[in-house]
């Protein structure tokens, strides 16, 4: 059965396509990413498809994105920050290696940026983002097999603490 070797999962800003990619590199596997799949299946922007089709057609293909990757994805997955508020995605993780990417609220908002193009944290982001890091904590935390802090590290110590946590010799 194929499976991914790490899904990272995490708030906006936590680092899941930084350290994904950096984690992918160091274990010699694809990385894949839940957002990018999403956006190939509508041919456009998440930004666009939130406009155009309202978050819950978004939610719709991120869901197909995820369980499909599931199935399909050998090496290090990204899922997108919100993808794990549905219960379908938090069934199909169960007995994943999950790493969750843990980050403050100050760290994440000054790694997105004010000015994002995130369709959730368009209106007040500093505040949306609190809104949705204490909705979306519980569940990070329930589902994330590995916890990893990510505020004021470097990717590569990170990364080979994630490694480590895996158990590989990479």
């Amino acid at each position: 059965m194929t499976r991914p070797r790490a899904v990272l999962i995490g708030a906006p800003g936590s680092g899941k396509t930084t350290i994904g990619a950096a984690l992918a590199e160091r274990l010699g596997v694809p990385l894949r990413d839940t957002d990018a799949d999403a956006e190939a299946a509508a041919g456009k922007p998440i930004g666009e498809i939130f406009i155009d089709d309202g978050e819950e057609r978004f939610r719709e293909l991120e869901r197909a994105a995820v369980a499909a990757a599931l199935a399909e994805h050998d090496g290090v997955l990204a899922l997108g920050g919100g993808a794990v508020l549905a219960a379908e995605t938090q069934a199909l993780l169960a007995g994943h290696t999950v790493v969750y990417l843990r980050v403050g609220l100050a760290e994440a908002v000054k790694r997105v940026g004010l000015a994002s193009a995130r369709p959730l944290l368009v209106l007040n982001p500093r505040s949306q983002m609190r809104k949705l890091l204490e909705e979306r904590l519980p569940i990070y935390e329930r589902l994330g097999t590995v916890h990893v802090d990510t505020d004021g590290r470097e990717p590569a110590e990170i990364v080979a603490e994630i490694v480590e946590a895996l158990g590989e010799d990479a």
